[in-house]
């Protein structure tokens, strides 16, 4: 194993270890070589610190196109030398994810749906691990069906809850089934509220967040292929998903929020809503309209991004309640 690297001038060492990014995995210290096939890279065959140890903000996304926007659009928003149209997707040998660096910030496509954004996950937190990363923090932005909210609302997760409204993810492993907390970090949900409130640009609100296995059926919509339901079946379950404090569904949150705890990540859930799922399934917003809403999540991020860096002032910090 590589020794650690402490470029760290004024911190003290114990503490900057402590925040280093850290696997739950003992397996790991042993092996010669950690290939992370799906971003087509590896502990052997590339330097991982040099080329990732600087990474505070981590962006992921479901749409590898979104993910490359929003890589362009932190270039800018820091002032970053070179052409941001010329930004290259660090895992170009694979087409199975997207990643792009932009200075001190990660943007990478994780995919639709639980499977997809854990095997991402698995990967980018080795990445940040092998790389000696230390006071990360990750945001997950995407989008989702409001439940009770306007669309072109911001929602910042509170807790990512099940098909049950419990606050918790399922992981089956050797044939058992693993419960993992699914809260995320009060701290920096509170932060970003603070940006929403500071840009004053779009509605903001803290919720719950449900994560389905399916976009149709597991929903409650009643547009799929499959539907064994009534409207007024699905109403009820969405009201009750809403007096359960849920304020949008989406597919990606409960393993992100369970494995960021897991591994003491730092981390945030921030979807707009497309539509108020009480009136209806379908999307059905102008395309322009669209492309506003799905900017939201990444001009909050952005802001929030910028404060940490300092390249903000800092006002006043507000009571906030949710």
């Amino acid at each position: 194993m590589r020794p650690i690297l402490l470029n760290c001038l004024g911190t003290d060492p114990i503490e900057y270890i402590k925040q280093q990014v850290k696997v739950q995995n003992p397996h790991l210290i042993t092996m010669e070589e950690d290939i992370l096939y799906h971003f087509s890279l590896g502990t052997k065959t590339h330097n991982l610190p040099e080329m990732f140890g600087d990474i505070k903000f981590v962006c992921v996304g479901g749409s590898a196109n979104r993910m490359k926007a929003f890589a362009q659009f932190i270039h800018q928003e820091l002032g970053l030398p070179g052409n941001r149209d010329e930004i290259s997707d660090v895992c170009e040998g694979t087409d199975r994810y997207s990643m792009y660096k932009v200075g001190p910030v990660l943007s990478i496509s994780h995919g639709m749906g639980v499977p997809s954004i854990s095997i991402m996950l698995h990967e980018m937190i080795k990445l940040l691990h092998h790389a000696h990363c230390h006071d990360v923090v990750l945001f997950r932005l995407g989008t989702s069906g409001g439940v009770g909210l306007a669309p072109g609302t911001v929602v910042i997760t509170d807790k990512a809850v099940d098909y049950s409204f419990r606050a918790q993810y399922e992981q089956v492993v050797l044939g058992k089934v693993i419960t993992r907390n699914t809260q995320l970090d009060d701290g920096i949900a509170n932060e970003l509220l603070q940006c929403s409130s500071e840009l004053q640009d779009f509605p903001t609100v803290i919720g719950n967040t449900m994560c389905t296995h399916d976009f149709y059926e597991g929903q409650g919509r009643l547009d799929g292929a499959l539907c064994s339901f009534s409207l007024e079946e699905k109403l009820e379950y969405l009201r009750k998903a809403h007096e359960a404090g849920v304020r949008n569904i989406e597919m990606e949150s409960t393993v992100f929020a369970a494995m960021c705890a897991i591994c003491d990540l730092k981390a945030a859930v921030i979807c707009v809503t497309l539509l108020n799922r009480l009136d209806g399934d379908q999307i059905t917003t102008p395309h322009d309209v669209l492309v506003e809403y799905q900017q939201r999540p990444q001009v909050l991020v952005a802001h929030f991004i910028k404060k940490r860096l300092g390249y903000l002032p800092t006002p006043p910090a507000l009571t906030l309640e949710h």
